[in-house]
């Protein structure tokens, strides 16, 4: 099929439908085609309410799918005012294998949800499982069928208990050039699904250039559609890759999000050197970024955040999810895989995904979810006089809100400079009194090769004041092509000298370190060592100005120590811990002795708070982990924070006067830390404080800020916790709530 021209990313007049059938596709039913006409009236509200330039409907008899006889063939999509959530995935699936319990969470919200699947996930158009003795016909068309039937019946019953409930089915056409189908939830018409249609790779690494990632590497010039049997697109098509872009950032500008839920783009290799997760998860989420980088040009669009998710990788990792959570993610997983073979859809291709059907939990996936940027809880900073400084990353640039004084409102966010800055800054606040931001950076670059990912910071000129331009400090792998840019989020120390050093987990999951020089300048990127280390390394300085690095691993936590300026850090060394969900957070001890590290037990949820005391103080030696207690004790003390039935996963922010976690349905739960503070171990499950839920849904991780003299800071600082809402909004917690 030729390559249909570009088209500019605006909205486009309505157009006649199209109605010649696709080569191939069975012939609509007579009802259908007479439905064109109500279509066509209808359509003028449509493309106004969701910015849909042409549309067909596809609707068939059946449970699923209800015919233009109950309701009209094309109703509007509704959108909601506030937080606005896009899922951008390269399979039908990878929503409910890897961002759900979110994907859930959204929907129960009434907020609109849209999800867009790049690519069919034909496969090899085998619709059963693996054990089936007399397995059905190879059939693409049809297998993308069942898995789409399967996905909608999914998301109608997360949304409203019956996965039976209708939806219509539309063709629109992209702003690729190409037509996508746009799947609407008539009982919940916030609740949107669009098919972009691509051919999938068919292999986790195998050599297809026929592929998302054969289109962006360049081997070929476009990647043909893969249309399921039953969808209401008429005509084949291909994409170049800038027509792959102009259709997500096409999409995006119909939808509006605020928020934008994506795959991990740098999922790393394995030691055998293969990709650790999905050629087209990667590059699918690569095509998103392409597209988010484009959308962010357009103007008057909303503000926009983003959370990228692990893929496959985050099977053999510590479990996320409490066992009812699990549970939910699992009964939803086999609805989509049509565990139970009934006939709810009246679709001869199948109304769910059997080769799912066998093992619906996946590798582990379903008892776990798990980010991969964004677990920073060091975004927050006090000011002179009750100020403070908060940041995020909106539109992939550097969001700043301020508060002038401990009374007054926090204002912004300003965007500042600097585009293609990555979810989930850190911030520090250096000797003088000025703040310093760290994150990381990606660039697309004009060819494959030239995609990258660097360390940047960005450093207030005086205290108080404007921030200066980013500096690149880099990255300590060699290219992309050998690691995928997989590196993490920075973490950040300031010596005793006030100079900075930075932390960072690199491809190859060991820890590497940058150091500002005395003259000024930094030096270069030194490895540390280490082995399987992941998630985003943390570090506290305790009262001598002694830093302790943190990093996970599938077992345990393993640290670093350095003990003055220009000094390499000691390490790694065992901490004795048990396996952790791998978030961490680290903080100064209150009392003064030593640093306190806080983390979540896998599949409960629970808050645990663990205490490291100042070895020069307790006599255990310069070079070594001190531990509360005689010296020479050989583990840490640990205390279990009462947090039974709050579960939920990612970091404990824990640097203010509250404690504040996501809790099981995704909303901030908060507790007063001073129900932590004692010096003595818990037992799990103890009755403390009450934990507040919030009622909102937040990106990232919360943020504290202690309140009182902060850290020298003069002046009273009112403390409590920061989170970013869905919709881009800072949302402040005071400690005295």
């Amino acid at each position: 099929m030729p390559i249909r021209p570009h088209r500019a990313l605006r909205p486009a007049p309505c157009r006649a439908l199209r109605q010649a059938p696709r080569r191939g596709l069975r012939q609509a039913p007579r009802r259908v085609l007479a439905a064109g006409f109500v279509v066509a009236a209808l359509l003028g509200l449509v493309c106004a309410l969701v910015a849909v330039p042409g549309s067909a409907s596809a609707d068939r008899p059946g449970t699923g799918t209800a015919g233009p006889a109950e309701a009209p063939a094309v109703p509007p999509v509704r959108t909601t005012v506030g937080e606005r959530v896009m899922q951008i995935v390269a399979h039908p699936d990878d929503d409910l294998f890897f961002m759900n319990p979110d994907t859930g969470q959204s929907v129960a919200t009434g907020r609109s949800l849209t999800s867009v699947y790049l690519t069919a996930g034909e496969s090899d158009g085998v619709n059963a499982r693996r054990d089936d003795p007399r397995p059905p016909a190879a059939d693409k068309a049809a297998y993308a069928e069942a898995r789409q039937n399967g996905i909608r019946a999914a998301y109608a019953e997360m949304a409203t208990g019956d996965r039976t409930s209708a939806w219509s089915r539309t063709a629109v056409p992209t702003a690729g050039g190409g037509t996508a189908e746009l799947d609407v939830l008539r009982a919940e018409p916030q609740i949107s699904l669009v098919w972009v249609q691509l051919h999938e790779a068919g292999s986790i690494n195998g050599d297809r250039p026929r592929s998302l990632h054969g289109l962006w590497d360049g081997r070929v010039d476009a990647l043909s559609s893969q249309l399921a049997s039953g969808t209401p697109v008429r005509e084949d098509f291909a994409y170049t890759k800038r027509q792959v872009v102009d259709t997500i950032a096409g999409l995006l500008e119909r939808f509006r999000p605020t928020f934008v839920r994506m795959q991990d783009p740098t999922p790393g290799r394995t030691a055998k050197g293969t990709y650790a997760d999905h050629q087209d998860h990667l590059y699918g989420a690569r095509f998103a970024q392409a597209a988010l980088a484009r959308y962010a040009q357009v103007p008057g669009h909303p503000r926009f955040g983003v959370q990228t998710y692990l893929g496959y990788f985050t099977g053999g990792l510590p479990r996320t999810l409490d066992p009812a959570g699990a549970e939910a993610k699992l009964r939803t997983l086999k609805t989509y895989a049509w565990v139970d073979g009934a006939d709810h859809c009246g679709d001869p291709a199948g109304c769910g995904d059997r080769k799912v059907a066998a093992r619906p939990a996946g590798h582990g996936w379903a008892q776990t979810v798990r980010y991969t940027r964004g677990d920073s809880t060091s975004w927050v900073q006090p000011g002179a006089d009750g100020a403070a400084w908060a940041f995020s990353v909106l539109d992939r640039r550097l969001a700043v809100w301020h508060r002038a004084a401990a009374d007054a409102a926090w204002t912004g966010p300003r965007l500042l400079s600097g585009g293609g800055i990555d979810s989930g800054v850190t911030s520090v606040r250096l000797p003088d009194g000025r703040i310093a931001v760290l994150g990381t950076r990606t660039t697309l670059g004009a060819r494959a090769a030239d995609y990258r990912r660097d360390v940047v910071l960005t450093v207030q000129r005086t205290p108080g004041g404007d921030f200066a331009p980013w500096v690149l400090l880099g990255t300590p792998e060699r290219d992309d092509a050998s690691g995928t840019s997989d590196i993490s989020a920075p973490a950040a120390a300031v010596d005793t000298a006030g100079r900075l050093t930075v932390y960072l987990r690199d491809g190859g999951h060991r820890l590497s370190g940058r150091a500002e020089l005395p003259g000024g300048g930094w030096g270069a990127w030194t490895p540390l060592g280490g082995s399987d280390l992941h998630g985003d390394p943390v570090v506290a300085a305790d009262a001598t100005g002694r830093h302790t690095v943190f990093v996970s691993t599938p077992r345990s936590v393993v640290a670093w120590t350095r003990t003055a300026p220009d000094t390499p850090p000691s390490g790694p060394r065992p901490t004795g811990l048990p396996p952790t969900t791998l978030a961490l957070s680290a903080t100064a001890d209150p009392g003064g002795d030593g640093v306190r590290l806080w983390y979540r037990a896998p599949v409960t949820g629970e808050v645990r708070s663990v205490h490291f005391g100042d070895p020069v103080l307790r006599g255990s030696g310069p070079r070594g982990l001190g531990f509360r207690g005689t010296a020479g004790t050989a583990a840490p003390v640990t205390s279990a924070v009462p947090s039974a039935g709050v579960a939920g996963f990612g970091p404990v922010s824990a640097a203010g006067d509250l404690l504040a976690v996501r809790s099981r349905t995704g909303t901030l739960a908060t507790t007063p830390s001073v129900s932590v503070a004692a010096s003595t171990p818990t037992v799990p499950g103890t009755r403390g404080p009450a934990w507040t839920e919030s009622g909102f849904l937040f990106a990232g991780a919360p943020a504290g800020l202690t309140g009182g003299d902060a850290g020298g800071v003069a002046g009273g600082v009112a403390g409590g916790v920061a989170a970013i809402g869905l919709d881009g909004t800072l949302r402040w917690t005071p400690s005295a709530r």
